[in-house]
């Protein structure tokens, strides 16, 4: 292996079961790969194949050590428990964790890329929102005694966060403070003229009650009351088990409104690129620490309607008020103020084309490249 400064770097991730951290965990790894040995701490080995084509990345057992708990063929039996049982999800975190503490001493840095964590002795953790692994009263009395546990110890790590609002966040609950990384964002800009776009709303994210994608329906709804004539492309999945009866009563309604309405579940990231990219317009109900989902959007040329605060207005830009709404009703005016104001349309794309440069790969790898070479040469 290439490895000219000699040095051995453990990631730490339990779980790969979807999202914004796992993209980050993964691409921190593609960043790392050629210049450090590096392997990853988790739970169950996992399927390299299967997550480059979900996220883009070129990771492989040549490239990156696996040290897990459990062996390959209990990889997707371990994600189907830890995605719908929220207790088998807490053991395996911490099991892992104690795994990783055991083994700390091997390595000359070990990286938290699955929230505040503590690493055994300090070290770098990224941290994509507060009190994850020590997690509340239940966690405190029983999980985290599996791997000693302690908040003191993780204040010791450095810490990187996935915007200013999660800094914010980490300063107010841990009383320490974090550098702003933004997560990697995959897609790439494409040159379609927004009159060759689709009169269409993207929403994605997990099928799940906590994400809203009912709301997003009840709001373009009142929107197409007006006389505005739009369609919606839901993509998505996951929600598991324990979100079974929320799927059912979202895909009636989906199918309440099929005429206007269409849902797209576990889409190749090619494929939920070409979507992306031929939508005008996109919604996220949810507030958000982050928001990969609408970064994506922005870098496709999208005009994205969020919640405001967090993470998303610095996605967004802060002076882009027309895309903020606070409820239903605000979204409803809004979203027809701007669909109704072509000059409003132009004027929003230019001032988010600025936006762009803020997320990428290349970025993200850059930023993680630079930090770690700091840190190990006593810099932070």
């Amino acid at each position: 292996m290439n490895n000219p400064l000699n040095k051995k770097i453990a990631i730490y991730y339990p779980c790969f079961l979807g999202g914004g951290a796992e993209a980050v965990a993964l691409w921190m790894m593609e960043a790392l790969k050629d210049k450090y040995d590096l392997t990853l701490i988790t739970f169950a080995d996992l399927d390299w194949q299967r997550l480059n084509l979900m996220y883009g990345t070129t990771l492989n057992a040549q490239s990156i050590k696996v040290d897990s708990l459990l062996p390959k063929s209990f990889y997707r039996v371990n994600n189907a428990l830890a995605s719908n049982n929220k207790h088998f999800r807490q053991l395996s975190i911490h099991l892992s964790l104690r795994h990783c503490k055991q083994k700390q001493q091997d390595y000359d840095l070990v990286i938290s890329a699955y929230n505040a964590a503590d690493l055994g002795r300090p070290g770098m953790q990224y941290i994509h929102w507060i009190k994850v692994l020590e997690g509340g009263e239940l966690a405190q009395k029983y999980y985290n005694r599996i791997s000693n546990f302690s908040v003191d110890n993780l204040k010791k790590n450095f810490s990187l966060a996935n915007s200013g609002a999660v800094a914010a966040a980490i300063k107010d609950y841990y009383g320490i403070d974090a550098k702003v990384v933004y997560p990697p964002v995959v897609i790439e800009p494409a040159n379609i003229a927004w009159q060759d776009k689709e009169n269409a709303f993207i929403c994605s994210g997990r099928l799940v009650e906590a994400k809203q994608p009912h709301r997003v329906i009840q709001c373009l709804e009142k929107v197409r009351q007006k006389g505005i004539d739009i369609k919606l492309y839901i993509t998505g999945g996951g929600g598991g088990n324990a979100e079974a009866k929320y799927k059912r009563y979202l895909d009636q309604l989906i199918r309440d409104n099929s005429d206007w309405v269409q849902l797209l579940e576990n889409l190749s990231y090619e494929e939920y690129s070409q979507v992306l990219y031929r939508c005008k317009y996109g919604i996220h109900f949810k507030p958000e620490p982050f928001g990969i989902s609408i970064a994506e959007m922005v870098k496709a040329g999208i005009i994205p309607f969020t919640r405001e605060g967090g993470g998303p207005a610095e996605i967004i830009g802060q002076e882009n008020t027309d895309l903020f709404f606070n409820n239903l009703e605000e979204a409803v005016e809004k979203i027809a103020h701007v669909m109704q104001n072509e000059d409003k349309q132009y004027q929003l794309l230019s001032s988010l084309e600025k936006q762009k440069v803020l997320f990428s790969t290349d970025k993200f790898m850059e930023d993680i490249n630079n930090v770690v070479t700091d840190y190990l040469q006593g810099n932070l």
